[in-house]
């Protein structure tokens, strides 16, 4: 069994590390000269934090990031709507960690290239085309290179062109009219030091969480203002990388000053903004043609709601992995692997359309426009108990259910 694994993204890698774990060789060929850690903040849940630790890479993650305690749901004027602990403090097993994507990566990288080996690692790699017959699958790179295996697997993102070569006709990601401006700044811990804020609405929102602690005793913290424009105008490929202004968005935010955050003061310090349109892509009939399938965002990216998009490549890569090393025929795992992914991929792509348990935000906005003095009155805690815990199940990190089913770490696989 060998895999040929384009994309040496997040979801890439724990692919590569979870087949060398089932003793399955593999090559990730990704299409960057050089990796550097890009991005800004993300979230990895505790489901995903489960498979993380099942390799072996539970304290580079924790030394990296922020164990998340606590998530709060807030309205324009600070007022609490909901608040909830996460992790450990919520009974899983798993932590939750906040952490700057580009050190998650980072680390990812350097996990695969010691247990792996360099040689198994190709940069500057761009896949360009595939053949596949009985016996395998060739992969073809803009370079001239080729790469012979059993499998292919597009982990290449979410302009994936093993996605574009299955569905020529599907066009650009789908703009829901909101834009991100995301950066990272330094500022004093706020509320318990490892809470994830949201506040707002779904108009006009911005989220927060520290992603590192610095010595000094401050946060490295990440934020994302969100601002909903016109969905009829054009709009710019999405790229993390692409400069914002934040003049484009801080009118929108003035006045957002609360005993326990200055969100004004917080964009004041950032150092650099990345302006990035939320898009998705509609979910697919299949993602599985033969020895070819699709992983992470290249099969079902969503929007940055719920924090589920590394989260759900993570697991797209255990459960791929798990197939691979349990199913003799090499087929048959790809189609064992989307008949679990896909449909779960695909409620959550919906549910987060729908603004998943950001809800909460715009069903207090809409009762209480002016804010409110009790919210029990405004929204009964058993509605936002539920909207929560519904949010959870749907996206496989319900506590008890989480903490007790089998694990996804593969056998190895027989010689």
């Amino acid at each position: 069994m060998r895999v040929i694994i384009a994309g040496g993204g997040i979801g890439g890698l724990v692919l590569a590390l979870s087949l060398h774990e089932a003793g399955i060789a593999c090559e990730v060929h990704e299409q960057v000269a050089e990796i550097r850690p890009l991005g800004v903040g993300i979230n990895v849940l505790p489901h995903a934090m489960r498979e993380l630790t099942e390799l072996g890479l539970l304290e580079r993650v924790l030394a990296a990031g922020v164990a998340t305690r606590e998530l709060v749901y807030a309205n324009r004027f600070g007022q609490m709507i909901w608040s909830e602990p996460r992790g450990l403090a919520a009974g899983y097993a798993w932590p939750q960690v906040s952490i700057h994507r580009g050190r998650l990566h980072m680390l990812l990288l350097e996990a695969a290239r010691e247990r792996l080996g360099d040689g198994c690692i190709h940069l500057g790699a761009r896949l360009s085309g595939f053949e596949q017959d009985a016996s395998g699958v060739t992969a073809r790179f803009e370079d001239g290179g080729r790469a012979r295996g059993d499998v292919l697997v597009a982990a290449d993102g979410i302009h994936s062109t093993v996605r574009g070569l299955f569905h020529p006709g599907e066009g650009p990601p789908i703009w829901n009219g909101a834009v991100l401006w995301r950066a990272t700044s330094i500022a004093e811990p706020f509320l318990t030091g490892a809470t994830m804020a949201q506040i707002g609405t779904r108009d006009v929102k911005f989220v927060v969480y520290p992603i590192a602690s610095l010595p000094d005793g401050r946060m490295l913290t990440n934020w994302i203002a969100e601002r909903r424009l016109d969905p009829s105008q054009p709009w710019k490929r999405e790229d993390w990388n692409r400069p914002g202004r934040i003049e484009d968005f801080l009118p929108a935010f003035a006045d957002w000053r609360f005993p326990w955050l200055d969100v004004p003061g917080l964009i004041r310090t950032a150092e650099a903004v990345f302006e990035f349109p939320m898009v998705d892509r509609d979910p697919l009939p299949r993602w599985t043609h033969g020895r070819v399938t699709l992983l992470g965002d290249a099969a079902h990216p969503l929007y940055p709601i719920g924090s589920n998009g590394a989260s759900q490549g993570i697991l797209d890569a255990r459960t791929l992995a798990f197939k691979l090393a349990t199913i003799a025929d090499p087929a048959a795992a790809l189609d064992a692997y989307e008949a679990i992914r896909r449909p779960a991929t695909a409620a959550l792509l919906e549910a987060t359309r729908g603004d998943g348990p950001d809800v909460v935000l715009d069903i207090a906005a809409a009762r209480a426009p002016e804010g409110f003095e009790d919210i029990e009155a405004v929204m009964p805690l058993a509605e936002r108990e539920e909207i929560a815990m519904r949010y959870k199940r749907l996206a496989g990190f319900e506590p008890a259910t989480l903490n007790a089913r089998p694990s996804l770490s593969p056998p190895r696989r027989a010689a």
